[in-house]
């Protein structure tokens, strides 16, 4: 039984069997035997911390975790991300149980368009169709006719007819940005992600000056001076395969959430990355990396518990979760 404390925190806050705290390496195992044994996959966004990705089953962004966990047998998913994450697997995967170890783990882009008021929105612009990126609540896209990826933006846009009215959200720089390259003029949402609007252009340029040959690598979240000053401009999964397939080039400058760099690291051992650090704003602390402290709430022992307990697990009204996938089922067709 779930205990009233722990649904009211919203994640299990029990401690762990005597021998496996302070034992990472034991723990990990255990995490790995449970799964098999309840026959679960763990599934880790690039932004959770390397112990994470080192034990999943399968590690990307958003959408490709969800997609990937759909093609297989399993009955359970662990999405170790944030919350819009798991209700995009249990739109695709409707019959499994979907977990998720903090159900705290928010967004501030998927909260920075709440359904309601693109409700509002929508009546007040008629005739517009409307384009959601992927980062978005599952009642969002039940409101949108077509879902994108940072990856596949330009080419669901460039489908549209040329004088096709479209609304474009949550966020607002990736907008700006298939806005500049595509020659639309599509409404913006108003919306961003905390960590990628705080990457600091003075940073940048002062890495560059210290690295004269790396490359800058920028995702497309990322305000427009950045993305100016970027090489290479795209999705988490485009500056890994940007770094895995240029040999040559061996340190890359990298404006995105400090997480990526495990993987970039993993699979580039031989190549250093920078990761850029956020602008520091009057009065504040700082920090020396750009960190989402929402992925962050993802931690082995929350995974265990979570596993044992198969709880906190993430549902989805049945109505909005068919709303929900024709846009994803559309953005698919089309990509």
């Amino acid at each position: 039984m779930i205990k009233k404390e722990w649904k009211e925190k919203g994640f299990i806050d029990s401690e762990l069997p005597e021998e496996l705290r302070n034992n990472k390496t034991k723990l990990k195992e255990e995490i790995k035997r449970i799964a098999k044994e309840k026959d679960a996959i763990i599934l880790a966004h690039y932004y959770t911390v390397g112990d994470i990705q080192d034990i999943a089953d399968f590690v990307g962004d958003s959408l490709a975790l969800a997609r990937k966990a759909a093609e297989t047998d399993a009955k359970v998913m662990v999405m170790c991300g944030v919350h819009f994450m798991a209700e995009t697997c249990k739109i695709l995967s409707p019959e499994k149980l979907v977990l998720t170890p903090d159900l705290n783990a928010g967004c501030s882009l998927a909260d920075s368009c709440k359904a309601e008021d693109l409700k509002k929105y929508k009546e007040e612009h008629p005739g517009y169709q409307v384009v959601s990126y992927v980062n978005t609540t599952a009642a969002v896209k039940a409101l949108t006719d077509v879902v994108v990826t940072s990856g596949n933006a330009k080419k669901v846009i460039d489908s549209f007819p040329e004088d096709a009215k479209l609304i474009f959200g949550p966020d607002y720089n990736l907008g700006n940005y298939i806005n500049s390259v595509t020659g639309r003029n599509m409404l913006l949402w108003n919306g961003g992600c905390h960590v990628h609007e705080r990457f600091s252009v003075e940073e940048i340029v002062k890495l560059k000056n210290e690295h004269p040959e790396a490359i800058v690598m920028a995702h497309l979240e990322c305000k427009g001076p950045v993305l100016a000053l970027a090489d290479v401009k795209g999705s988490t999964a485009a500056m890994l395969q940007y770094a895995q397939k240029h040999p040559e080039t061996k340190e890359y400058i990298v404006a995105t959430e400090a997480g990526i760099l495990h993987e970039l690291q993993r699979t580039c051992p031989d190549k250093t990355f920078y990761a850029v650090p956020p602008e520091v704003s009057e009065g504040s602390l700082g920090c020396s990396c750009n960190e989402c402290e929402y992925m962050k709430m993802n931690t082995l022992q929350k995974i265990y518990n979570t596993l044992v307990n198969e709880w906190p697990a993430v549902e989805v009204d049945e109505n909005v979760q068919k709303d929900a996938l024709k846009p994803i089922e559309r953005m698919l067709a089309l990509s």
